[in-house]
């Protein structure tokens, strides 16, 4: 297969370490074909300024609530939790279009390429129209995340969502929630639909909401549907602890024991936060395969908890992150307070790092999580690897927090001490992607929030 392009780099992070002089090789379906390390740069290759990291996937994204970030910072009256914002979110999925969320969705992919993400799963649940009715195609607010995708040069894993209760012991969707009707046949529908459109950079996979949003018989459903079909299986769990406690009132079982005894669980699956997560059940999850995705940034801003991060690193569960909720929206951010919350917890440092194996607790964050999101958006390869698509991040050695400092010490800067986003370039599929948000798409999201918020400001 033809080389479309060689890269020369002076520094790389492959398998868990820096490599020097390294030649990377682009085919020309946009993949790494051959990576060579301690080799001068060829006089072909196009040399790169920095040294070069993989990207991360970002593996769970609520796009349209881009839209409704900085607008719950505020407690007027009693208390403010999880549940009092949601109420709130819904405000805006109610009345969001599919014009206005490719707006909001192209101005999120921008930032999230900002951050480091050249990948991201899209958690898709607002479906139909403003009352539950059917778009003339069932899939347009879906074509919308695919579209802006495309626009911004991200990629998509697209993960429609199985809702069809508000509650455990409910019989159905409350009003403001019509939008998100969707059973495990419409899902899969869904999911089938975007793999067979082909479109480049974007793939699928199904989720179902949550113990409380999807009954036993939708998870069954669902499981037989997809068969033995190789794609990732995402679901919320055990985020909150009233979710805990009305899943125990209603089944006897806490959610991850739940959906560990169902019997369902294996290597497709990502549980997404994975909060309130006891040693029994962490074991569990383990023994299937599945892995977590944590969402530091959101689940701080929501105060949803502190997961048990050492034990689930010392079980070997697959584990990345997410930006949920887009209060955060880059992965160095993540994995900082995916460290700093264990800290101040437990009060000591380092808390991921293992001595005399890995000391660093930055490279051990970005490893877990490069390996995770791979398997949370359904690729068999990721990063700096033969195989995996040619994505990259190309580190500026000026940038705030790494300038001057020796070239072992830069994958902890670049966690524990940068500001903003320390590189110079991004690249997708073999080709440095504009990462910051073109003005059409600045000017188009400021219009769609004036669309969205005006009633609500006069």
């Amino acid at each position: 297969m033809a080389a479309l392009k060689r890269l020369h780099a002076p520094l790389a992070w492959i398998d868990g370490r820096w490599q020097r002089d390294v030649l990377l090789t682009v085919d020309s379906t946009g993949h790494w074909c051959e990576i060579t390390v301690n080799l001068p740069a060829p006089d072909d290759a196009e040399k790169l300024a920095g040294p070069v990291i993989p990207s991360l996937v970002n593996a769970h994204s609520h796009a349209f609530q881009r839209a409704f970030v900085g607008l719950a910072e505020r407690r007027e009256v009693g208390q403010d939790d999880f549940w009092s914002w949601r109420e709130r979110m819904y405000a805006l999925a109610l009345r969001i279009s599919p014009r206005q969320l490719h707006a909001v969705a192209s101005q999120l992919y921008a930032e999230l390429l900002r951050g480091g993400y050249t990948q991201v799963c899209e958690f898709h649940y607002v479906h139909h129209a403003g009352h539950g009715q059917q778009f003339d195609d069932e899939l347009d607010m879906a074509w919308a995340l695919a579209e802006a995708a495309e626009d911004v040069g991200i990629g998509l894993t697209l993960l429609p969502v199985v809702y069809t209760r508000s509650g455990f012991g409910a019989t159905g969707l409350r009003p403001e929630q019509h939008r998100f009707a969707a059973d495990a046949d419409w899902a899969w529908r869904c999911a089938q639909r975007v793999m067979a459109a082909g479109l480049p950079r974007v793939n699928a996979g199904v989720a179902l909401h949550s113990l409380r949003g999807a009954t036993p018989a939708d998870i069954h459903r669902l499981h037989d549907l997809i068969g033995g079909a190789d794609l990732p299986i995402h679901i919320h769990v055990a985020e909150q602890m009233a979710e805990v406690n009305d899943c125990l009132a209603a089944t006897g079982m806490r959610p991850l024991q739940w959906l560990a005894e169902a019997g369902h669980l294996d290597p497709r699956w990502q549980l997404v936060h994975a909060t309130h997560a006891e040693p029994a059940e962490i074991e569990a999850v383990a023994r299937s395969g599945a892995g977590i995705v944590i969402c530091p940034g959101t689940e701080a801003n929501l105060g949803d908890g502190l997961t048990d991060l050492p034990r689930w690193l010392a079980a070997g569960v697959p584990l990345t992150v997410g930006s949920d909720s887009q209060v955060t929206r880059g992965w160095v951010e993540e994995l900082r307070w995916l460290e700093y919350g264990q800290r101040l917890a437990a009060r000591q440092r380092n808390i991921a790092a293992v001595p005399g194996v890995q000391p660093s607790s930055a490279a051990r964050l970005f490893d877990a999580a490069s390996h995770g999101g791979a398997r949370a958006a359904g690729f068999a390869a990721w990063g700096l690897t033969p195989g995996a698509r040619a994505d990259a991040l190309v580190l500026n050695r000026e940038a705030d927090g790494l300038r001057g400092l020796p070239d072992d010490a830069l994958l902890d800067a670049v966690v524990f001490g940068s500001n903003g986003s320390p590189w110079q370039s991004v690249w997708v599929a073999g080709r440095a992607r504009p990462w910051r948000a073109p003005q059409r798409v600045g000017d188009a999201f400021e219009a769609t929030m004036h669309e969205l918020w005006a009633a609500d400001a006069s």
